[in-house]
């Protein structure tokens, strides 16, 4: 397990690298507890890497105390997946928390058109982090962030940066391949 003195360093420069404003918490919990989490606040019955909680602002003002919101990430997914994409425990922990607070920062990877790809990876170079979460999952992101025009070696170029099972990419056309 990374030392928690590392990772609160960690989601400090994170926190002033997204321009997130207010206190943050980080629950380190199990697949179990996150599961719980996700049904209940998203209605998905499984566990998942990470979830965030923006906080709802009070009050207004000078004197009003921002929270920037909570994130929950599931240590033993974390394992999981640092030990599939050969990562460290840590630098897994910390590829997640900068991803959860790009969603607390307002960011959606889902609905926002590449904007919080783009964000998350200038921010994982900034802090010298490697491939991020919405490039695993879509590898074309990646493709079109580096300017590779979709071919065969660019498809191997990805598989082995993004290191994400060749059933799971999507071919050029955006459907799933066989």
């Amino acid at each position: 397990m990374p030392s928690m003195r590392g990772l609160t360093r960690f989601l400090r420069e994170a926190q002033q690298a997204v321009r997130l404003r207010g206190t943050v918490s980080v629950l380190l919990t199990t697949d179990r507890e996150i599961r719980r989490l996700n049904r209940r606040f998203r209605g998905k019955d499984k566990a998942t890497d990470v979830l965030s909680f923006p906080a709802i602002e009070l009050s207004r003002g000078p004197a009003s105390q921002l929270a920037g919101g909570d994130l929950a990430i599931s240590v033993e997914t974390a394992r999981r997946q640092c030990a599939g994409y050969g990562n460290s425990l840590g630098i897994e922990i910390k590829t997640l928390m900068l991803h959860g607070l790009l969603h607390l920062a307002g960011y959606d990877h889902e609905t926002d058109e590449g904007q919080m790809a783009r964000r998350e990876r200038l921010l994982r170079g900034r802090l010298g982090l490697p491939v991020g979460l919405i490039e695993r999952v879509d590898p074309l992101l990646l493709k079109s962030s580096v300017g590779i025009r979709a071919s065969r070696s660019a498809d191997a170029l990805i598989s082995r940066v993004a290191r994400v099972p060749r059933s799971a990419q999507r071919d050029r056309r955006g459907g799933r391949r066989p």
